[in-house]
């Protein structure tokens, strides 16, 4: 009979083994899944935010069996290329504030590299942040709970960030309220600006970012003040 030592060390070998063998499979199929995804991103890229899983998986010289085994559906692959193109324009966001010089210019830089990530891949964009399946108000909530709500979540507080230090102390509740109704028109008026067609009245990049960041920081009154005394005359004739 082998004495009790003996056959604990045997247990604990072959415990190891398995779990080598399983660490070693995990690593394979993160490693696996990852080309998937950059495989999927490139294709979205060029043939379209509408492209189907089949024409994706084409696209990648594999099955569409070998994505939904992968991702579950198309909402999953969604989510897993949202997860890492979102995280990059994340990271170039950040680090184009933290290299500005005023508030304001943190405002703008990170704007300006929000339209430039999504200018450069509008199909990914579009890909990673409207939803293929169910009603706005679906799309809505998923996306909330998934990558894009991370997101924004994110920009949400780096946009916070540069207005600290110039709106001080004591106004912590109104801080609170402005972010969100910064990033949305941050979100909307980008995506509305990436959708229009070209045009001769068409803002460049840059001059979109520095149109959304002057609205951020001091709304339309100027604009609305130039306008005010051709509004009033109208009404007073009408």
């Amino acid at each position: 009979m082998p004495a009790t030592g003996a056959t604990s060390d045997v247990g604990t070998e072959a415990a190891a083994a398995v779990d080598g063998r399983s660490a070693r499979w995990q690593s394979h199929r993160e490693t696996r899944r990852q080309e998937l995804i950059k495989a999927a991103r490139r294709a979205v890229h060029t043939l379209g935010s509408e492209a189907s899983m089949e024409d994706i998986a084409a696209a990648a010289n594999t099955s569409k069996s070998v994505f939904y085994r992968y991702f579950g559906d198309k909402a999953g692959l969604q989510q897993a290329v949202g997860e890492v193109v979102l995280l990059q324009m994340q990271k170039r966001m950040r680090e184009a504030t933290e290299a500005a010089a005023t508030p304001r210019e943190g405002l703008y830089a990170m704007v300006s590299a929000y339209l430039q990530m999504a200018e450069s891949s509008p199909h990914v964009y579009a890909f990673v942040t409207r939803l293929a399946t169910g009603d706005a108000s679906q799309q809505d909530a998923i996306a909330a709970s998934g990558a894009l709500g991370h997101f924004f979540d994110s920009v949400s507080e780096m946009i916070a960030g540069p207005m600290r230090e110039q709106l001080g102390k004591g106004k912590e509740a109104l801080l609170g309220y402005w972010p969100a109704a910064a990033i949305g028109l941050v979100r909307n008026a980008g995506e509305s600006w990436l959708d229009s067609p070209a045009s001769p009245f068409k803002p460049d990049q840059e001059t979109m970012a520095r149109q959304i960041t002057d609205w951020l920081c001091i709304g339309i009154a100027p604009e609305l003040k130039s306008t005010t005394p051709t509004v009033a005359r109208e009404i007073k004739k009408g």
